[in-house]
């Protein structure tokens, strides 16, 4: 009976040991990230992110950037952005990584200029399209949670690009963040 006990509280031993392992080492391995855009202020913009983490080596996520300061020259208002993401670095979703992503955009109509008295005109109302496209960036995350990433992107608006000035659409972001 004791050498029973024995082999039983041993194997329990192992196993606890084993599973204390495997949760520190998923310990930082957390799957969600919230970010904010630190350039798009200087542009009279703000741009937030939530990122799910499907595996070490993919993401799906998705943006909304808003132009809340019109006096600067900016045709877009808003956008939805949807997006991809694959990562190649060593870490958990952390290193070089490229994306391919959608865009719902809202972009003022083609504008008509005066000669005469320097003035601009909107000839249509805003116009909401769809684009598609790819981008590329790097992202650091340290075990405390905290992130820092560059990211840029290019894409070709789909349906309305003749009804405005613009057939094209950019990402560019250097964004601080969380990872819980």
């Amino acid at each position: 009976m004791k050498k029973t006990l024995l082999v039983a509280v041993i194997l329990f031993s192992f196993f606890s040991v084993k599973a204390q392992n495997e949760t520190n080492s998923n310990l930082y391995e957390k799957n969600n990230e919230i970010k904010l855009n630190l350039a798009s202020p200087l542009s009279g913009s703000f741009e937030t992110t939530y990122e799910r983490h499907l595996n070490k080596k993919s993401s799906l996520g998705i943006s909304f950037f808003y132009v809340y300061d019109r006096t600067i020259n900016y045709d877009l208002n808003y956008s939805i952005s949807p997006y991809y993401r694959r990562y190649f670095g060593k870490k958990y979703a952390s290193g070089f990584f490229v994306e391919g992503f959608g865009m719902l955009t809202s972009i003022d109509g083609k504008k008509i200029y005066s000669s005469e008295d320097h003035s601009t005109f909107t000839e249509n109302p805003a116009v909401t399209d769809f684009a598609l496209g790819a981008g590329l960036g790097w992202k650091w995350a340290a075990k405390s949670g905290f992130i820092i990433e560059a990211n840029v992107g290019y894409g070709f608006l789909l349906f309305n690009a003749n009804k405005t000035d613009h057939n094209i659409v950019n990402k560019l972001g250097l964004n601080v963040g969380y990872r819980f």
